[in-house]
C-alpha cells in the first residue's frame, strides 16, 4: 500500500463526521458537519477549531419525516456566494434511501441565523438513488450543479437554479458507481479538468471503517469521469489517494478548500478508539495533473 501522509496538525474541538468548510469573507473558517440540527465549528487559523453551536438550534421539524424523528442531520455542504452562505444538508436514516436534501442560507453563518429555503431533491424507496451527501459546483459557464448520492446506483448530478439555489428542471446525470459502496461526491475545477472526489466502501464502523478516498476527472461536470488508468467511474473506476494507514482508519467524506496557500482536503477519519476526527492534508498535482496528498 502507498505511504499516505499523516493528517496535518489540528487542535481544539476536532470531533467531526462529514466535514465541509468555507473561508469567511472577514477572515477565518467556518466548518459544518453531521450532528444535531447540523453542527458548526469556527477557526481563525485552520489549526484550532471551536464548537459554534448548531445551524438550527430550535430544531428543523421539516426534516423529521425523513429521519424518523431524529435531530441528527447529515453531510452538509457549505459555500459562500454573492454575500451569503449556502448550506445543503441531508435528512435520512441509516441504510434507507427515503432521504432528502434541503437548503439553508445565512449572511453571517452564525448559529440560529439560518433561513430554511426548502427542499432541493428527495428520494423514495422506489428510487434507485439516495438523496444525501450534497455538493454544489459552479462550472466555467456559470451553471450551478448539485452532485449527491450514497450506495444504490451511485453518484448523481442535477442542475440548480442560481436564483433560488433549488433544483432546476428534472434532468439527472449519473456520474459514478461502485458496487461495494460509493458516496460523498465533491466536484472541483482545476485547470482543464473537473475532479470528482468520492468515498468508496464503508463508513461509520469506528476503527473498522473501510472508507477510502478516490478521484477521477472529466472535461465536463456531467462526465464521463475517468481514473488515472482510463477506467470510467460509472464502471467502478477511481484512483485511490487516501486510505487507512496506521492509526488513521476509514478516511473519507472529502471536502476541498481552495486557500491562499493552495488546495486542502478536509475529511474525517476514525482513531484507534473509534472516535471520528478532523483530518486536513494539502493537495498537490503531479505532472499529469493528478492530485495527491502531502
Amino acid at each position: 500500500m502507498a505511504a499516505y501522509p499523516q493528517p496535518g496538525r489540528v487542535a481544539g474541538d476536532i470531533g467531526v463526521h462529514d466535514p465541509t468548510v468555507v473561508k469567511r469573507p472577514e477572515g477565518g473558517y467556518l466548518v459544518a458537519h453531521t450532528g444535531t440540527n447540523v453542527a458548526l465549528k469556527t477557526s481563525t487559523d485552520r489549526i484550532t477549531f471551536r464548537n459554534a453551536g448548531a445551524v438550527f438550534p430550535g430544531g428543523a421539524p421539516w426534516t423529521t419525516t425523513y429521519t424518523n424523528g431524529s435531530r441528527n442531520l447529515w453531510a452538509p455542504d457549505l459555500s459562500y456566494r454573492n454575500g451569503r452562505y449556502l448550506l445543503y444538508y441531508s435528512a435520512s436514516t441509516f441504510g434507507s434511501n427515503r432521504s432528502a436534501i434541503f437548503l439553508a442560507t445565512s449572511t453571517t453563518g452564525a448559529s440560529g441565523s439560518w433561513t430554511h429555503e426548502g427542499l432541493v431533491v428527495e428520494s423514495r424507496t422506489s428510487d434507485n438513488f439516495n438523496a444525501i451527501d450534497p455538493n454544489l459546483t459552479i462550472d466555467d459557464q456559470g451553471r450551478w450543479w448539485l452532485s449527491f448520492g450514497s450506495f444504490w446506483s451511485g453518484i448523481k448530478l442535477i442542475p440548480i437554479d442560481p436564483a433560488t439555489g433549488r433544483r432546476s428542471g428534472t434532468a439527472m446525470h449519473s456520474l459514478a458507481s461502485y458496487g461495494p459502496g460509493i458516496e460523498a461526491p465533491v466536484i472541483v475545477k482545476r485547470g482543464a479538468w473537473y475532479y470528482l472526489y468520492v468515498s468508496f466502501d464503508r463508513c461509520c464502523q469506528g476503527a473498522a471503517s473501510t472508507y477510502r478516498t478516490m478521484v477521477g476527472r472529466s472535461a465536463a461536470p456531467t462526465g464521463p469521469f475517468l481514473d488515472r488508468a482510463g477506467r470510467n467511474m460509472l464502471s467502478g473506476g477511481g484512483t485511490e489517494i487516501l486510505a487507512s494507514h496506521g492509526s488513521v482508519h476509514g478516511p473519507g467524506h472529502p471536502a476541498v478548500l481552495a486557500d491562499h496557500d493552495g488546495d486542502l482536503l478536509f475529511y474525517h477519519y476514525y482513531a484507534d478508539n473509534g472516535v471520528s476526527l478532523l483530518g486536513i492534508n494539502r493537495i498537490g498535482y503531479d505532472a499529469a495533473g493528478w492530485p495527491y496528498l502531502f
